[in-house]
């Protein structure tokens, strides 16, 4: 009987907004941080990934950085323009892989701002998802107590029960015609998505919630890039 063939995992990283909460000239993916940029962190524990075949990473027409960045020299990290939307940029990289991804082929997608994944983590969620055949997300319980507000006045309406409510991050992997399928769909119907689970469900489609961690951060605001540091001179 021949060997069951080992899985084959592409991987796209949204890298084309231009991070306005952050307060800085310069787009969120290139700050630096831990004696590199927060976009290379990111992708040095992306190049650890099991089964990787390529990384396609989704830029700003305007991108001037990427291309100066020494370390992201590598012959399986692509890039490829995004879009405006976070969905228009995976669709971007979908598309760049068009020619040589099988339907079957798992396609995960990871924030470029979110560098303090670890490779543990990060195999972990693929060992996960591949043995399941079930495509998923790293998330964490809500911890907080959760408030429903009148936007104008910004007034409490209610507080809402976080008892089966978790936090979704990234990674997040679905098979490329599943994923490619979901996107178009969402968008054909002017469906609201947020990330790549909320399209497949709109599908009608399962995901399953991998348990994520709390350092798994994105950094959206200045104080996150501090902690970030943090956390990674703490996982050294």
């Amino acid at each position: 009987m021949p060997a069951t063939q080992p899985p084959k995992i592409w991987i796209i990283v949204p890298a084309a907004g231009i991070g306005a909460r952050m307060e800085s000239a310069v787009p969120k993916q290139y700050l630096p941080l831990a004696a590199s940029t927060v976009l290379e962190q990111t992708l040095s524990v992306l190049l650890r990934a099991k089964y990787l075949a390529e990384i396609v990473v989704c830029l700003h027409p305007d991108d001037v950085q990427f291309d100066q960045l020494p370390s992201l020299k590598q012959s399986n990290i692509i890039k490829t323009l995004g879009g405006a939307e976070r969905s228009d940029s995976v669709l971007c990289g979908l598309a760049a892989i068009a020619e040589k991804v099988a339907s079957s082929d798992w396609v995960l997608v990871h924030d470029a701002a979110r560098p303090c994944l670890t490779a543990k983590l990060l195999n972990g969620f693929i060992d996960t998802v591949v043995a399941e055949q079930l495509g998923g997300i790293l998330a964490i319980p809500v911890a907080d107590t959760l408030k429903q507000v009148e936007p104008s006045t910004r007034q409490v309406i209610a507080t809402r029960d976080r008892a089966n409510l978790w936090q979704a991050q990234t990674p997040q992997m679905f098979q490329y015609s599943e994923l490619l399928l979901a996107l178009n769909s969402a968008i054909k119907h002017s469906q609201a998505i947020t990330d790549e689970a909320s399209a497949i469900e709109l599908l009608g489609k399962t995901v399953r919630i991998i348990p994520g961690s709390t350092d798994n951060i994105k950094i959206t605001r200045p104080e996150d890039l501090r902690l970030a540091n943090l956390i990674l001179q703490a996982n050294q």
